[in-house]
């Protein structure tokens, strides 16, 4: 079963770096995606979904994200324990075939909540290295969503707000 995480930012510029990110974690085999979105709450109100292709995903490297999106996940032995917990949340946001990934709906619900200018990273994670990652993690941010446990919750928070005490407010 996938755990679904979203981190908010200060802007969607963040959001998109930190997503760019991504793929060179998954390159790098750190993790396995099921799906990835950032979410944008615009100065006028609207939300805007920004869904990269899962292709992108695997070929995109760089130097920015550093780890981030490393603070969200599971040690790979406790996945499995989750699993069946994190199952039925994780239905209930899953789209439908036509779809696959996590429902717009809901994508669209989590971006109201956000305030205009600001902007999450929504991730749906099949498998995660968590230590490697969380050790990584630059860029701050505030976990606002997830079918992580309360424990694992509070760890990929701390790497967060460790992020922010070394005063990095973007990615690189």
């Amino acid at each position: 079963m996938s755990e679904l995480i979203a981190i908010a930012y200060d802007d969607v510029q963040t959001a998109r770096a930190v997503a760019d990110q991504v793929g060179d974690a998954v390159r790098r085999h750190l993790l396995e995606l099921e799906d990835m979105v950032v979410v944008e709450r615009e100065r006028d109100g609207r939300v805007r979904l920004h869904q990269p292709s899962m292709a992108v995903i695997g070929a995109a490297g760089g130097a920015l994200w550093g780890g981030v999106i490393g603070l969200l996940f599971l040690p790979p032995l406790l996945g499995a324990a989750l699993g069946a917990a994190a199952g039925a949340a994780t239905g209930a946001l899953t789209g439908a075939a036509t779809d696959p990934g996590i429902d717009d709906r809901f994508l669209r619900e989590l971006g109201e909540q956000l305030e205009p200018g600001r902007a999450a990273l929504i991730l749906l994670v099949v498998t995660a290295e968590a230590d490697a990652l969380l050790a990584q993690v630059r860029v701050p941010g505030t976990v606002i969503q997830t079918s992580l446990t309360d424990e694992d919750r509070e760890r990929v928070q701390a790497a967060l707000d460790a992020a922010r005490r070394r005063g990095r407010t973007a990615p690189g």
